[in-house]
């Protein structure tokens, strides 16, 4: 039985509870424009590279500072374990688009692998990894997005605000609205998903047809992807990964040393740690530790590996990389093999 003081608690919080509900969508974006560090910002941009002040003073009043997006950055796929990490990328679905893309494409990813030595389904798996082959770019305006990370996200503050310099540049170079411009929540852009300095760095114009775009022209992303392996250190030719095992302890000292490709291989041997490919022996390596479910396997991460990782600072997201292109290459020697029968 409800009592009238208690009908009228019930009333208040109900109605508190609704109204809070009706706010809450108003309360993800707020205002950017009259942040003192936006003024700051835009008195940097106007000294440094010649903006009108006018014309950021107005851009950013319609920027907005939105706590989803904060929200989102301090919980990332990179985080979960890898048997829950790997279903998310590594799937019959993902492979199937990834031979759809290769034979719809197959001209520029082989060109593109004779140019910078990027294997052509390394190439289609990093492109389905970000985005599912160009199908999902993202949905946040890039300018909330590394508005927001520059100006309410002091642990990495420093930075995305170097990002959102290097954004004003590149859509001014591109002649891009950089209010039209859609990405991912840390501001990746395009089919290949590349961060502003990225862009400005790596993106080639793979179709010569004078503008680098990798919004809406594949050729592009494919070339720019394989441009930015390559600057980065891919050896042509080169093993990415192999499985590997372990025994004793001397193996955790390694793990815990990163991804980085340090130890020669006699080193990993003595610290018990073998496996079964034929590898070089002055070949460096880094020993990937990942979590399943009933405890962890190893891989050797040797220097094409730790290249995909400059994409993306995980071990995760590269083994996730290089498994989705053999999966991808195993269906596209498959197909080839049936359609010569």
């Amino acid at each position: 039985m409800i009592t009238k003081e208690r009908w009228t608690l019930f009333s208040v919080a109900y109605i508190f509870a609704a109204a809070t509900f009706l706010v809450m969508p108003l309360a993800v974006a707020e205002p950017l424009g009259h942040n003192e560090e936006v003024q700051k910002f835009i008195a940097e941009m106007v000294e440094r590279h010649g903006f009108e002040a006018g014309k950021l003073q107005s851009l950013f009043k319609q920027a907005k500072l939105r706590k989803d997006i904060i929200k989102a950055i301090s919980r990332p796929a990179e985080g979960k374990p890898w048997h829950q990490y790997r279903p998310i990328f590594v799937t019959a679905k993902r492979i199937a688009g990834g031979v759809e893309f290769y034979e719809a494409f197959s001209a520029v990813l082989d060109r593109a692998e004779k140019t910078y030595g990027v294997p052509a389904e390394v190439i289609a798996a990093i492109i389905g990894v970000e985005t599912r082959y160009g199908k999902q770019t993202g949905s946040y305006r890039v300018l909330d997005s590394l508005g927001t990370l520059a100006f309410a996200y002091p642990k990495r503050s420093k930075f995305f605000r170097s990002e959102l310099e290097q954004y004003l540049l590149l859509t001014r170079e591109e002649r891009v609205d950089p209010l039209s411009v859609k990405g991912s929540y840390a501001g990746a852009m395009g089919k290949a998903q590349f961060i502003a300095s990225s862009y400005r760095h790596y993106a080639v114009d793979f179709d010569n047809d004078g503008r680098r775009d990798l919004w809406n022209n594949t050729v592009d992303a494919i070339g720019s992807v394989a441009n930015y392996l390559k600057v980065h250190g891919w050896q042509a030719g080169q093993v990415v990964t192999v499985k590997a095992e372990v025994a004793g302890d001397g193996y955790k000292k390694i793990v815990a040393q990163g991804i980085k490709p340090t130890r020669d291989l006699v080193d990993l041997e003595a610290n018990g740690v073998s496996w079964d490919a034929a590898l070089p022996r002055d070949h460096l390596a880094a020993l990937i530790e990942l979590e399943n479910r009933s405890g962890f396997e190893y891989w050797l991460g040797l220097n094409n590996f730790y290249v995909i990782t400059r994409y993306n600072h995980s071990e995760l997201y590269a083994m996730a990389v290089y498994q989705l292109s053999r999966g991808i290459r195993e269906a596209v020697n498959e197909n080839s093999h049936f359609s010569t029968l």
